[in-house]
Parts: C-alpha cells; sequence; structure tokens
C-alpha cells in the first residue's frame, strides 16, 4: 500500500512541476539568423473582414523578403459586451465577433 501512496505521489509531484514549466517552443523573439517571421492580422470592415498575413524572411540577421497578402473572409457580425470605463461605470459596448486563428505547422 506505501508502495502505491509513494508512487501516486511522485507522479502528482511530476505533473505539477511540468504545468509550471514555460512551452520551450513559444519565443519572445525571432531568431533572425534563418527564420520565416509571420503576423497574422485581421481588420474589421462595414459588412466584411480582411485578414492580412505578413512574412518575413529573415537569413543571417538580415531582412531578406517581406511578403504581404490580403484575403477577404464574410464578416461574422456584432455582439454586445460589457466593458468598464476609466471611472468605473459599467457600458454596454457593440464590438465586432473576431475570427478564432489555428496555425498549424508542419
Amino acid at each position: 500500500m506505501k508502495i502505491k501512496q509513494l508512487s501516486l505521489a511522485l507522479l502528482s509531484i511530476m505533473l505539477v512541476a511540468s504545468c509550471n514549466q514555460e512551452d520551450e517552443n513559444l519565443k519572445q523573439t525571432v531568431d533572425k539568423h534563418g527564420s520565416v517571421e509571420m503576423n497574422i492580422e485581421v481588420q474589421h470592415k462595414s459588412g466584411f473582414d480582411v485578414v492580412k498575413t505578413t512574412k518575413n524572411v529573415w537569413v543571417k540577421n538580415s531582412l531578406k523578403q517581406s511578403l504581404v497578402s490580403f484575403d477577404t473572409l464574410p464578416s461574422l457580425g456584432d455582439t454586445v459586451r460589457t466593458m468598464e470605463d476609466s471611472d468605473g461605470v459599467d457600458h454596454a459596448v457593440k464590438m465586432p465577433i473576431d475570427y478564432e486563428i489555428y496555425i498549424t505547422v508542419k
């Protein structure tokens, strides 16, 4: 019985320790020695949305190429959200619904 309890305790400690580690794949800065940096921005227009994708190609710490493309998407409409102003007063604000962006890297 003690072996099961000890094993469970060790497993719990390992799980908690692994949850606190940062993901090594998430970067705060771009490695400009050889990489492709992507920036995706959604701009809300009247009745449609525009997705702006910027790709910066870095080679040996130099920006070799910057590619920009635009795609038009149908608007997802508007929603009403409660926002608090600087005085702490809540206001109902009509805002466009944002697309969720998923990126798959292979």
